[in-house]
């Protein structure tokens, strides 16, 4: 199975650490978010890495090259704008084949098991679901059974990682913006998107706070690991 990354948002919330510096080059623990990615991608046995980009994105190529430091192949996919995240994908298609294809956004850290998610016919989606955080709390789905739905009252939030069969982008017109969201509601009323929780580490980096308190929370546990 084929992965990506997504890296083509600007970073608004993170300015001014974004205005020289792509996000998922930002450092954390260490080194750039993006890498822990990477790592654990080449970990779950993933060999084809494709990564989209817009601002600033000659620094991302530049920075992980051909992805052989990881033991992978990476590809990009550039963008002229930002296309959203639908959007990103559907012009990376080329890249990422006929096969299901494992997603992740390039702005959370997380310590999913990737290796271990599967999606199962005739599913469109399965989407990895965690705890609602403080800035989201309440939540994008509800998971019932392993079925993902707009319904219900005990939402859970989407964290950015899951993997999709390339037909639910099929009406995506390469080259045009288009959000993930709608597509994923309209599979969902069909029954076609399934789910799991996931109870482990999380974090969503989307301001320069969560990036430091992430980043002093790395570095404490490696000190006392060391």
């Amino acid at each position: 199975m084929k992965a990506m990354i997504l890296a083509a948002g600007r970073g608004e919330r993170m300015r001014p650490l974004t205005d020289h510096t792509p996000k998922p080059l930002l450092m954390v623990g260490g080194k750039p978010l993006i890498a822990w990615h990477l790592e654990r991608l080449a970990a779950a046995g993933f060999e084809d890495v494709v990564i989209n980009h817009a601002h600033l994105g000659e620094q991302i190529e530049t920075k992980l090259g051909n992805g052989s430091q990881w033991g992978l192949r990476i590809r990009y996919s550039p963008e002229k704008i930002a296309l959203e995240t639908a959007g990103g994908i559907a012009n990376a298609m080329p890249l990422l084949g006929d096969a299901p294809f494992l997603v992740v956004n390039g702005d959370v850290f997380t310590d999913v098991d990737f290796g271990a998610l599967r999606l199962a016919a005739p599913n469109l989606a399965h989407l990895v679901m965690v705890d609602n955080p403080p800035q989201h709390a309440a939540g994008d789905f509800n998971l019932l059974d392993g079925k993902l739905s707009v319904d219900g009252s005990a939402k859970l939030t989407f964290s950015g990682v899951g993997i999709y069969q390339p037909g639910l982008f099929a009406g995506v017109v390469r080259g045009e913006a288009a959000r993930l969201a709608p597509l994923l509601r309209a599979a969902m009323a069909d029954g076609l998107v399934s789910g799991a929780h996931h109870r482990g580490q999380w974090y969503d980096i989307g301001t320069p706070e969560r990036l430091q308190a992430l980043d002093s929370q790395l570095l404490s546990s490696q000190s006392v690991s060391g």
